[in-house]
């Protein structure tokens, strides 16, 4: 438990500090560890939209901040002129990744505490406490997560995971491996190994550069090696993160998900997803969502070498869908889910109220 303070203060991913929005760049990342401020809630907006935040609850504090900066922006003298300008800025903040439910979350969070206040001050006021307090409590929940998730985790297990869902994809502490952590914090010896997660690689860039900074036994493997790593019994469990877990336990993470999921069914392996209660969507069918399509070239190229001729054709979706056969349980603050996801889910909603 004692390194628990530093983890915190050397990768804080989004952080509010005199009156700008600090955050961790992660396109440079594992190159170099830098630090970007940003005072216009447009380069928040940017800053959402080119990964340099990513990371559902990440993005749900982010969007909350680029609020507080808009209602800094603006010159409104009075509470209506100063909503019409958040209005303006919630639709640019939350265009810049429809997939993950946080951030409209996080969005409609501000918007709902600028209401309740009267004069601009006052509005300002109060959403500058409440995203604070958001990013406080990001902390905390996912803390509460991990300590559920760890009782599912034995001494000596070696744990998989796809995509980065932890400090870098939170405020701090992480889901799916806040999950890890709280393991290893519980005084049980384990391994991870992460997947590099093509094309944008934030297996490789992003979840071995923090386990490695944090200390655990970690070991990278290519996307096309899961099935060769559970054939050969090298991994005993899975957890992932989520952008978006429907009522019924269908859940959208990053593509690949879905692939992991599927071998691990098939490897007798327990796959479960940590995700805090902000990121459950109770209102939307499978298919309602709408799965962000990123650019061709972060298939064609890496950085600035061509990988692939000119002119292919290519499909490069964002997120996949894991269906909730697949799924052993879905862990949250409130608890564990597990099927019947509708019935279980609706529990632990209730719950946490």
């Amino acid at each position: 438990m004692d390194n628990q303070p530093t983890i915190h203060s050397l990768l804080r991913t989004v952080d509010w500090k005199n009156n700008k929005v600090v955050m961790i760049d992660q396109t440079k990342l594992p190159n170099e560890l830098v630090f970007v401020e940003y005072s216009d809630y447009n380069d928040v907006a940017s800053a959402i939209r080119n990964l340099v935040v990513r990371g559902a609850p990440a993005i749900g504090v982010s969007g909350a901040f680029g609020l507080a900066l808009a209602s800094l922006q603006s010159t409104a003298t009075t509470k209506e002129q100063l909503l019409s300008d958040l209005e303006k800025a919630r639709k640019i903040l939350f265009e810049t990744r429809p997939t993950a439910v946080n951030l409209a979350w996080g969005l409609e969070q501000i918007m709902n505490a600028a209401k309740k206040g009267n004069t601009v001050q006052e509005i300002r006021d109060l959403i500058m406490n409440t995203a604070k307090q958001m990013a406080e409590d990001d902390i905390k929940i996912n803390m509460t997560m991990g300590k559920h998730g760890s009782q599912l985790f034995n001494d000596n297990d070696t744990i998989m995971t796809h995509c980065n869902a932890g400090s870098l994809a939170t405020v701090a502490y992480g889901t799916a491996l806040g999950v890890i952590r709280a393991t290893k914090e519980a005084g049980k010896n384990i391994k991870v190994i992460a997947t590099e997660t093509r094309p944008v690689q934030q297996g490789s860039r992003l979840t071995a550069f923090e386990l490695k900074h944090d200390g655990f036994d970690v070991s990278l493997i290519p996307d096309t090696a899961v099935g060769y790593t559970m054939a050969n019994k090298l991994v005993n469990k899975v957890v992932v993160g989520a952008d978006r877990v429907l009522r019924t336990g269908h859940v959208y993470n990053k593509i690949g998900t879905y692939q992991v999921a599927l071998m691990a069914k098939q490897h007798g392996i327990p796959f479960y997803v940590a995700a805090p209660l902000s990121t459950f969507d109770m209102k939307s069918n499978p298919e309602d969502v709408i799965i962000e399509q990123r650019k061709s070239t972060e298939v064609t190229q890496t950085g600035d070498k061509k990988t692939a001729p000119d002119g292919i054709n290519v499909i490069n979706p964002a997120f996949d869908m894991t269906p909730p056969e697949l799924i052993s349980g879905i862990i949250t603050e409130a608890g564990v889910a597990t099927a019947p996801y509708e019935e279980s889910i609706q529990k632990l909603l209730e719950a946490k109220k």
